[in-house]
């Protein structure tokens, strides 16, 4: 697929030609949604949209994605393409024992050029160890003061590294279950067992661009952020506090934390306990220290991350919050002395902003001033 020539317009989309789909928007389905006939459904996603935060965790096999209600004015399932209806209809059918009836499901993202599209994998609804009321549901946002909602939802990347064109065939003529189909999706179609393909990371130090966010709009948030506390009475000190709301948007398990005191903190900023376990049993409480920066420039170094690494006693880890980054020599020591510490960086700080829905400037700030401000 080219940028030029004949291939510059919709009608040379390659997923039409490759899987007989629509050839536009999120949800391109063989076969009528609303009449639940559908053979194969492609979801395609750009990873770009900051107000829906679709994303691919490779190392655990799932595959986050968003609706097609985006803006106000409908209802959840009254979409034009039908969407949501869509996973509204499969998830039920996966909770009610009714997988045979669920079509198999292609996940593709953007690519360069432009048309091009990037296969990443085949998905079911549904992740293991995820309950029923978790996987899918309906989250509020608001646009200029319009409430609306749309669906989050999450599946599992089967562990199938090649689809054979003889069972796409098999598909688009009606009988998806042949010898030609992927034995990861006939595990789970027929005993519900979700064997997802898992790529752990090989890059373990993060480089200055992996810690920082690359776009305008993000960058402009992590400012705004830092620029609050700066004019705090309390300065950075007043950044404790939010570094510590920040780690539980990215891990609920933060039951319990408080502040230390400004001076003669030990080298930590906040403590805590860190849940292991769910009310089903008697879960396990480990403790933490939290060390929170607030940099607009500059990389945090081996002085500051030791700070907190020398102060971690026996069975504790460390969390470490900073609106810039850990540069190579610190972030390297940390890996190679396998130190139990966890890096918070601007990125993200973003990335955790964005799956609760703070994407705007005025969304940060009410956050801000709602959570952080002085009370003097």
């Amino acid at each position: 697929i080219y940028e030029s020539g004949p291939w510059k317009n919709i009608k040379s989309d390659p997923l039409n030609k490759l899987l007989g789909c629509g050839n536009a928007g999120g949800f391109r389905s063989l076969g009528s949604i609303k009449e639940k006939k559908v053979k194969l459904m492609v979801l395609t996603s750009s990873l770009g949209d900051i107000n829906w935060p679709d994303s691919m965790d490779t190392e655990r096999g799932i595959f986050t994605y968003y609706g097609d209600n985006k803006t106000p004015g409908k209802a959840l399932h009254n979409t034009p393409r039908s969407g949501n209806f869509f996973l509204k209809d499969i998830f039920q059918k996966l909770h009610c024992g009714e997988r045979e009836n669920i079509p198999p499901v292609f996940i593709f993202t953007k690519a360069a050029p432009k048309l091009s599209q990037k296969f990443c994998g085949l998905v079911v609804p549904g992740v293991l160890g995820v309950t029923e009321s978790e996987d899918l549901i309906a989250v509020w946002r608001s646009i200029q003061g319009q409430r609306f909602q749309n669906y989050r939802a999450l599946f599992t990347v089967l562990d199938v590294p090649v689809i054979s064109r003889s069972w796409i065939d098999d598909i688009i003529s009606g009988n998806p279950v042949t010898r030609n189909a992927p034995h990861a999706w006939i595990a789970w179609l027929k005993k519900g067992i979700y064997k997802p393909l898992c790529a752990p990371s090989v890059t373990l130090v993060r480089s200055k661009a992996e810690q920082l966010p690359s776009s305008k709009k993000d960058k402009e948030l992590l400012q705004i952020l830092v620029n609050f506390f700066k004019r705090h009475p309390d300065k950075e000190y007043a950044f404790e506090a939010c570094a510590v709301q920040i780690a539980k948007l990215i891990d609920q398990n933060i039951v319990d934390w408080k502040i230390t005191r400004q001076s003669r903190d030990g080298g930590r900023d906040a403590v805590g306990r860190y849940r292991i376990g769910n009310d089903t049993g008697v879960p396990i409480h480990v403790d933490f220290s939290l060390e929170a920066k607030c940099w607009s420039q500059g990389g945090c170094g081996v002085k500051e991350t030791s700070r907190l690494i020398s102060r971690l006693r026996h069975r504790q880890f460390g969390i470490f919050v900073t609106t810039s980054y850990v540069d190579k020599s610190a972030y390297k020591e940390i890996i190679e002395d396998k130190h139990p510490v966890l890096i918070i960086s601007g990125l993200d700080i973003c990335k955790a902003f964005l799956s609760v829905g703070i994407s705007t400037f005025e969304k940060l700030e009410e956050w801000l001033e709602s959570n952080f401000r002085s009370k003097k």
